[in-house]
């Protein structure tokens, strides 16, 4: 066997795998099972194996071959092979593992050039978009030129997306202010959605999604609830009652903190509420959530309506008048998929959204494809990436202000996104500060908070003292060493003389953290073991042979290591530690005058660095990632490249060596540790809300007036008096004129906040979008649906009805009474794929209040040019979609489309717009003929929310029936909190071609079509068929 030795190596190795495989399985037809379990090794690479309790040198081995060689030097191994073959087996099983290795890694590499070319296409377009808003908000006028700062110009442009001299603005005490300012009684939300979340005893690395994170919002919501001017913090979170778990995680409510342990006596405190989201006797990993996430958005939509009617009657100075509800100041979502919910309560509600990532999808993403061991389409079936990229989009569309950790975060991680662009972003800002117009562009706030700490367990009189350590070295009693923290003497045993500084580093055993480059460093210097000893905090372990994945690895070639160097009495790796004891670790470092160092190849934040210093301990870190921000603020170690192993020694020893250099940056740490403090960070999170959100102080929702008779709807009333009138009697005339008066005065006394369904006990709401090929509405389907719904109920009077469509609505009108039915039959019409809401029973204008929640950053006619520019495919006509005046309205853009096989899909359009910093939501509709270009906070789902808010009904008594497909915001209408009757049959041409590309997210990923409360009919269904269910 001739060529590249290394090559030859890996195959024989992968050979004598398979060999030793088929000898422990089968003991007849060698050359062909050996055969088949190297190509079944082969067919299964690139999957994930983390489920694997077994190790597999088969799959390592082929992995280093196709990630390490050019596809050429493999094909000539295997001509090679093919010349020297003989008749013996073994080199015909190389022969066939070459052959199939070398096309292996040709579609590798292939795949990799089309993911490249992908990759640049997008950032082409990207600096093509960022280029083409820069240039548009360029130029100020000379007015605005000498315009100062926070002025407000009555000359300039100002529209919808900017912030400046908005009435509904409101500001708090900042951090930098001392006097005592009004106090504010505000709510807010936090969401995190999945992972194991409670108060006390959080069981942290318990799995994947139970970390830091869970740590961070508990924490978080219990420093808010004690800042002054906050009223009430309510954690959202699923509820989860599976045998698998401790059952507190089931309980709907748990108290974090009480109102005596706020700052302001006048706060009601900091509450954990678990929502039923998904299946209720299991508990799922986050990556299974995505599906579930509209039944939670319903059910937190309910509890904080409810709970802001109950503040409000709380706070209510005036008991003789109606209380005002007392919205969100803001909802704040944790990591994508909680980004998503609370993207679309503050769409739903008109509150501010604040978004943190805590990790990014796209960032992930990155590295997977870079490692190469899976495939994009095996990297978005397992992690739902696109889907949580997705996630992560909708919430920069909708976010104020997103909160990160450095700022290397906001440059090398949000800066893959297309919703931002620091440039941008900064003009905008400029803008905005000048009170001039932005054109209808807009992009969230980045700002930097650390993670706060709780430090009111360090006792800094303790850190100088060390009677404790010298007891437990010098004392022989037993007695002694029991009053002691036990994690010293598990830590202390391993030294020979423990009167030495301590290099501490605590870390998971994650490759990523670069552990083996520290031991490394320390066991090639003489003067670092002369001088300290060295401590290993790398997770829990009992045996490394029944770990999986990278951790055995790591903890593996860490005792090959410290046998290499014989490092035995001078390094300390305890198999085991509580989350309690890490506290202990860092005083036990701190008083051998040690240091703390985190090697990381890169650290996103640090939390440790902070740690450490809380406790006196100088640090090194990491060059490459938050550290640098660290370390600026704390002024208390050296950053380090991780790579050089040389600059990790001189920087331990020059921080061990030289006692004033220790001292000082001790002293350091500890002076400047309150910025990292949950107080600290809560001023600063507080101030940022206070001068960049809107908020909302009387969202466009009102409950006031939501009970007695009086406000039911004109159809109930008019239903009434048909049992005293009749309309054929001589005195029909006075009828219809008594029937008359009574609409004017519902007209004069009501206005869309005021009506609510009254008696009704369901809503059934139609949105079958029942469309020919031409895009015409099929009004045959339409009125047999519409007589079956509607003859459900009769004339009782207990069901109401809403029709929501795409069409316009003249449109919607016409095709109704095509139908032969009445429009005042309906309570609500939502129109124009959700920018237009209007009561037939009262006239057919628009919601006003609707549309005013609509208008808040609208671009309008900002984006009308752009949306044809971006919508077309390259080589597509003039005419191909083309703005169709007629079908627009106040906030709808709708464009005619000729061809549907030359324009872009709608999350393309929506990806362009959103690179130029425009925030809108497009829907294909009339079978792919329309383009309905609407604002962000429009949508047929978000005006059926707008509605059970505004009548006071809970969504699980709402009805939607739908076709088996539709306009491209069909998949959004059918999961929920309501049930969702399919009728089959009736829909010959759906829109759903033109909705996303095939390499993005599925169907699948936003609905479970098996939940329970989705019902599929056959067309000839009867009514007792649809009503059974339902």
């Amino acid at each position: 066997m001739a060529g590249n030795e290394w090559i030859n190596g890996y195959l024989e190795a992968i050979l004598d795998a398979g060999a030793k495989r088929k000898e422990q399985t089968r003991s007849h037809h060698l050359s062909s099972s050996a055969k088949f379990n190297v190509v079944m090794e082969l067919q299964k690479y690139g999957h994930d194996k983390e489920k694997e309790a077994a190790y597999s040198p088969t799959k390592y081995f082929v992995e280093e071959v196709v990630s390490r060689f050019d596809d050429s030097d493999l094909h000539k191994t295997w001509v090679k092979v093919v010349a020297t073959r003989n008749s013996q087996e073994r080199n015909n099983r190389l022969e066939n593992l070459c052959w199939r290795i070398w096309h292996l890694a040709r579609k590798k590499k292939k795949t990799e050039w089309d993911d490249t070319r992908k990759l640049l296409r997008r950032k082409v377009e990207q600096e093509q978009g960022s280029k083409e808003a820069a240039d548009d908000l360029s130029e100020l006028s000379e007015g605005e030129k000498e315009k100062p700062d926070g002025s407000n110009n009555q000359g300039a442009s100002v529209d919808n997306s900017s912030n400046v001299g908005d009435p509904r603005m409101t500001s708090i005490v900042s951090d930098e202010e001392d006097e005592e300012g009004e106090k504010e009684h505000l709510y807010i939300v936090l969401i995190s959605l999945h992972g194991l979340i409670r108060g006390e005893n959080m069981e942290l690395g318990r799995d994947s999604d139970t970390g830091g994170q869970v740590k961070y919002v508990v924490e978080l919501a219990r420093a808010l609830a004690a800042t002054k001017g906050v009223y009430r913090v309510d954690l959202l979170t699923r509820q989860i009652s599976s045998p698998d778990v401790d059952w507190t995680y089931g309980e709907p409510v748990e108290m974090l903190s009480s109102p005596s342990d706020a700052e302001d006596a006048d706060s009601c405190g900091a509450y954990i509420i678990r929502l039923p989201c998904g299946p209720k006797d299991k508990y799922i990993p986050k990556e299974s959530l995505w599906p579930h996430i509209p039944e939670f958005v319903d059910r937190a939509l309910a509890h904080i309506t409810n709970v802001a009617k109950s503040l409000g009657e709380q706070l209510s100075s005036n008991p003789s008048s109606p209380a005002i509800p007392v919205w969100p100041y803001a909802i704040h979502g944790h990591y994508a998929d909680a980004a998503e919910v609370a993207a679309h309560l503050a769409s739903i509600l008109s509150v501010p959204m604040v978004m943190t990532g805590h990790s990014l999808g796209r960032n992930k993403l990155e590295q997977l494809v870079k490692q190469g061991r899976l495939t994009k389409n095996d990297i978005n079936s397992t992690y739902k990436i696109m889907r949580r990229i997705e996630g992560e989009e909708t919430g920069i569309d909708v976010a104020e202000m997103v909160v990160t950790s450095t700022k290397q975060e906001i440059e090398e991680q949000w800066g893959l996104y297309d919703g931002f662009d620091l440039m941008l972003e900064r003009k905008l800002r400029v803008r905005k500060k000048r009170g001039v117009s932005c054109l209808g562009r807009h992009m969230p706030r980045m700002v930097v908070i650390p993670p706060g700490m709780d430090f009111s367990h360090v006792n800094t009189q303790d850190l100088e003292k060390d009677g404790d350590l010298q007891m437990l070295i010098n004392s022989d009693s037993s007695q002694i060493k029991r009053d002691l923290p036990p994690i010293w003497s598990e830590v202390m045993r391993f030294f020979s003389n423990p009167h030495k500084p301590m290099i501490l580093a605590l870390s998971r055993p994650d490759p990523k953290k670069n552990v083996m480059t520290l031991l490394k460093a320390y066991g090639e210097s003489r003067h670092l073991q002369e001088l300290a000893n060295l401590t290993l905090i790398l997770g829990n372990r009992d045996d490394i042979e029944e770990m999986v994945g990278s951790s055995a690895t790591v903890l593996t070639n860490v005792l090959k290591l410290i046998d290499k160097y014989d490092l035995y009495g001078k390094v300390a790796y305890p198999k085991h530690h509580k989350q309690s004891d890490v506290p202990q670790i860092y005083r036990l470092a701190a008083k051998t005058k040690g240091v703390f160092i985190n090697p990381a190849l890169v650290e996103p934040f640090g939390l440790t660095l902070i740690e450490a210093a809380a406790y006196g301990l100088p640090v090194v870190a990491t060059k490459n990632g938050g550290p640098v921000d660290i370390l600026k603020a704390l002024n208390n170690g050296l950053l380090v490249d991780p790579h050089d192993q040389a600059a990790i020694s001189e920087a331990l020893l020059r921080l061990l060596a030289e006692k004033s250099l220790w001292l000082e940056c001790r002293r350091s740490g500890l002076r400047h540790i309150h910025r990292f403090s949950w107080p600290h960070h809560c001023r600063l999170f507080l101030s940022h809300l206070s001068s960049l959100l809107v908020h909302s102080s009387s969202p466009s929702l009102s409950l006031s007036a939501q009970q007695g008779p009086q406000s039911e709807p004109l159809s109930e009333s008019l239903r009434d008096l048909s049992l005293y009138f009749s309309t054929d009697s001589p005195d029909a005339l006075a009828t219809e004129s008594l029937i008359d008066s009574h609409r004017l005065h519902r007209m004069e006394s009501s206005s869309a906040l005021s009506f609510s369904p009254g008696h009704r006990q369901r809503i059934f709401v139609i949105t079958i979008d029942c469309y020919s090929a031409k895009g015409t509405i099929e009004i045959p389907n339409l009125k047999e649906i519409l007589d079956k719904v509607t003859s459900v109920d009769g004339l009782n009077g207990r069901i109401g009805y809403v029709l929501s469509t795409g069409s316009t609505v003249p449109e919607t009108l016409e095709a109704i009474q095509s139908c032969h039915i009445d429009p005042t039959r309906f309570d609500a019409l939502i129109c124009s794929s959700g920018a237009e809401v209007c009561y037939p029973w009262r006239d057919t204008s628009a919601d006003l209040d609707y549309g005013a929640h609509l208008g808040f950053r609208w671009p309008g006619d900002h984006v009308r040019e752009t949306v044809t520019k971006v919508g077309k495919l390259d080589g597509a006509g003039d005419c191909d979609m083309v703005f169709d005046e007629t079908a627009s309205s106040a906030y709808c853009l709708a464009y005619a489309v000729k061809l549907e096989a030359n324009v872009q899909k709608a999350d393309g359009i929506k990806q362009r717009l959103r690179m130029r910093g425009f925030r809108c939501n497009l829907v294909y509709t009339h079978a792919c003929r329309r383009l309905n270009v609407v604002p962000l906070f429009a949508s047929r789902s978000h005006a059926l929310r707008y509605l059970s808010i505004q009548w006071g009904i809970n969504l699980s008594k709402v009805v939607i029936f739908t076709g088996e497909k539709g306009d491209t915001d069909y998949e959004k209408l059918l999961p929920g909190l309501h049930k969702t009757v399919i009728m089959q049959g009736f829909v010959n041409t759906g829109s759903e071609k033109l909705l996303r590309e095939e390499d993005s997210y599925k169907f699948e990923d936003v609905v479970l079509i098996e939940a329970p409360n989705i019902i599929t009919l056959d067309k000839d269904f009867s009514i007792s068929d649809m009503t059974s269910p339902i």
